[in-house]
């Protein structure tokens, strides 16, 4: 089990990285294409365009600080100890499915084993939050037993 969580802690890096590239990617082309604009002599047309060229780089701006929260999150989770309970940064084995507390980065195939990469505060996280081996929740009129926790 150590090897899937250290195997989902780099998916989940990776996941991260594309996020940022792609937010500074098209900050970049947003950047470009506003210094790049000229006045023209259609005044309320410039300014519109002025605008949404705003709003696009703003934008990309949260998209690139929501991405630099999430790894500064994952970073901390790199050595955490196991515990009995569920908490950020645990592995969780479930009769529903095998979930990684970390970061909203959704499916991850490792191998042959699919697992989910949860946010602590998304909903189904929220309830797997400080239950231990053999406690049960349910989600989705779904019951899940917890059957591991690493």
């Amino acid at each position: 089990m150590e090897a899937l969580k250290s195997a989902l802690y780099q998916a989940c890096l990776d996941f991260i990285g594309i996020r940022m590239e792609t937010a500074k990617t098209a900050l970049a082309q947003a950047q470009e294409a506003s210094n790049d604009d000229t006045k023209s002599s259609a005044g309320d047309k410039f300014e519109t365009t002025r605008e949404m060229m705003q709003q696009d780089i703003f934008r990309n701006k949260k998209l690139l600080a929501d991405a630099e929260q999430n790894l500064n999150l994952l970073l901390s989770l790199e050595e955490v100890p196991l515990t009995e309970v569920v908490k950020n940064g645990s592995l969780v084995v479930t009769t529903q499915g095998i979930f990684y507390i970390s970061i909203s980065a959704g499916q991850l195939r490792i191998g042959d084993t699919v697992a989910f990469a949860i946010s602590a505060a998304s909903p189904v996280g929220q309830l797997m939050l400080n239950k231990k081996v053999g406690e049960v929740f349910t989600f989705n009129q779904k019951e899940y037993k917890i059957e591991a926790v690493h």
